[in-house]
């Protein structure tokens, strides 16, 4: 049986244990959760569907020996670090930083690159930082939090290295 297949159906069993659960508690809570959910469907899957058709665009366009000299499997410690740095520079939500990382592979980066890029970008997302944490939480946690982070982007890709090609 295919991975795919067995994700799908544990997601979509998920799904209804949760419906059910909603529906044990009040009809109007099933409802709303319902309809809250089919809002948000229609809200994401056209940026989903942008962000892949775009990555798919951005793969053909972008140099594919740019990314095969500095993100490339043979790229070693210098790729990671490249990587690590635009994931921290990457604005931007999931669609945005994981089509990056698509287009990257596409493009000939190396897996321990991409796992360090989407790494550091879910770590270090600079004006998530700016935008959010600085204002609301004391700056020493937010620093400390922060520095705490900075080697699991390597740890994460060395781990991938080391694992083999995935």
């Amino acid at each position: 049986m295919d991975l795919n297949l067995i994700a799908n159906i544990i997601l979509w069993g998920v799904v209804a244990a949760v419906a059910l659960v909603a529906a044990s508690r009040s009809r109007f809570l099933l409802q709303e959760g319902t309809r809250e959910g089919v809002l948000d469907f229609f809200r994401i899957i056209p940026r989903i569907f942008l962000g892949v058709v775009g990555s798919g665009f951005l793969a053909e366009i972008i140099p594919q020996d740019l990314i095969t000299q500095s993100l490339g499997p043979n790229s070693g410690v210098i790729g990671v670090c490249i990587a690590s740095l635009a994931g921290a520079l990457t604005p931007g939500g999931a669609v945005i930083g994981f089509a990056l990382g698509v287009t990257a592979l596409k493009a000939g980066a190396g897996a321990p690159q991409v796992i360090a890029y989407t790494t550091a970008w879910a770590l270090f997302a600079l004006q998530r930082i700016i935008v959010w944490e600085i204002p609301l939480m004391p700056p020493r946690i937010v620093w400390l939090r922060a520095a705490v982070s900075v080697p699991l982007p390597f740890l994460a890709a060395f781990g991938a290295m080391l694992i083999g090609k995935p």
